[in-house]
């Protein structure tokens, strides 16, 4: 075998291999021979073929196999020789028929994984937020809580804001009925914006028994093709209002929540705890985001299309699979892989650069950090044993868990060689909770 290498550009190459045609020959006929012992043949005895009979039948086959392995093969041990690390899979090309010539020549083009330089990250700067969970923010989310478990109750007036109201409606559209106006005993609960805002916020100031007509501009990228960009008037009438109760924070409300005895003051310990690993988390995923960025910002690469246009594909699969587990059939949503594109550029380059990271700095993860990070998950499960067991169960979970452990110690490394500031938030900056 003869291989030569031709640089296309920065990342492409090109081989041309050339295989002696006497090699393939020889090794069809061994591949032959092996057949004879077992081929079947009508008016043979099995093992007892003459090899021209099975050359005869099984020749052309036999030959396209092993011009397929010997192209397969020859590549592999190319590519191994001149220490080349293939991204993606090689497109081959025969160059010259092995039948017309003393041998076969094919080429395979294909790209190359880049060099990975990291930037300096010395003067990268990365803010560091600090948040302290107060008794107001464990009241706030108690009050969450009780209107999350509110019960409703018949109201004797005109409807507010937080009402849960009955109503049928009839809407046209130039005068014409459409597809999904039209519904009786609707039940919505006010100010939870589940409906358009030109349509729900006619509603308040409404009694049972009042009708009105009301005018609704649907959005030009409304989902409803029919009505998208249109003007419809809905005749509104308001069957029923019911007032939320909100239950008292007291000893049942904490056995709701899961304190067994309703110690009030274990409740708002809970309460507390769960706020603050959540904190915890909003923080991690905020220093990661940051480091991330840093890495992409400080590394620049040329990415392989290759890489790129898997990954496209990656995340068109699993957006059609989510659609899918919805109740919704692709072909209703048509999902082109360049949606993908840019996500793929980013998490190919991250990619890259956080496996270069680690390979420079050793930063694999133990097995105590993943362990670490499985009993932090079960943490917050009411048997957190059974978690980690399920976890431990299943290579591809844990090998999930162990990617989470690396970025952590990537994360850990870099806030050690950037410049990490402090800054004090408040809880619901962090929730992104507007005032």
């Amino acid at each position: 075998m003869q291989a030569t290498v031709e640089n296309i550009s920065q990342l492409e190459r090109r081989i041309r291999i050339s295989v002696p045609r006497t090699q393939i020959d020889s090794e069809v006929e061994s591949r032959l021979k092996r057949l004879a012992r077992t081929a079947k043949v009508h008016g043979f005895r099995p093992g007892k073929v003459p090899l021209k009979i099975v050359a005869q039948q099984y020749g052309g086959q036999v030959r396209q196999e092993v011009i397929g392995d010997t192209m397969q093969r020859s590549i592999s041990d190319a590519m191994r020789e001149q220490q080349l690390r293939v991204a993606g899979y090689p497109r081959l090309e025969t160059v010259s028929d092995e039948k017309a010539g003393e041998a076969l020549e094919f080429t395979a083009t294909f790209e190359i994984y880049p060099e990975v330089k990291i930037g300096d990250l010395s003067q990268a700067s990365i803010e560091k937020p600090q948040v302290a969970v107060s008794e107001e923010d464990v009241d706030k989310t108690l009050e969450i809580l009780r209107k999350q478990r509110a019960t409703f109750e018949p109201a004797d007036r005109s409807a507010q804001n937080g009402d849960r109201v009955e109503i049928d409606y009839h809407g046209t559209v130039d005068g014409k009925d459409f597809a999904g106006g039209d519904a009786k005993g609707y039940v919505l609960t006010l100010g939870e914006g589940k409906t358009l805002a030109d349509f729900e916020g006619n509603i308040p100031g409404m009694k049972a028994g009042d009708s009105k007509s009301v005018q609704v501009n649907f959005p030009a990228d409304y989902h409803g093709k029919d009505v998208a960009g249109k003007t419809a008037t809905f005749e509104i009438k308001l069957n029923r209002v019911s007032e939320p109760k909100l239950p008292e924070i007291g000893p049942e409300f904490a056995k709701a929540l899961g304190v067994e005895d309703g110690d009030i003051a274990k409740m708002r310990a809970e309460v507390r705890g769960n706020l603050e690993r959540e904190v915890k988390k909003r923080v991690e995923n905020r220093l990661k985001e940051q480091v991330m960025q840093v890495l992409l910002d400080s590394t620049p690469i040329e990415l392989p299309n290759s890489l790129v246009e898997i990954e496209a594909e990656r995340l068109q699969q699993r957006a059609r699979e989510d659609l899918a587990m919805r109740g919704i059939k692709a072909d209703d949503m048509p999902i082109p892989a360049d949606m993908f594109a840019e996500s793929a550029q980013r998490r190919v380059k991250l990619g890259l650069i956080l496996a270069e990271v680690v390979k420079a700095n050793a930063l694999h993860a133990s097995a105590e950090q993943v362990r670490a990070v499985v009993e932090d998950f079960a943490e917050s499960y009411e048997h957190p044993d059974q978690i980690v067991s399920w976890y431990y169960q299943e290579p591809s979970r844990l090998a999930e868990v162990e990617s989470l452990a690396v970025e952590q110690n990537v994360v850990n490394w870099i806030m050690g060689v950037a410049k990490v500031m402090d800054k004090s938030i408040t809880f619901d900056e962090l929730m992104g909770i507007a005032k």
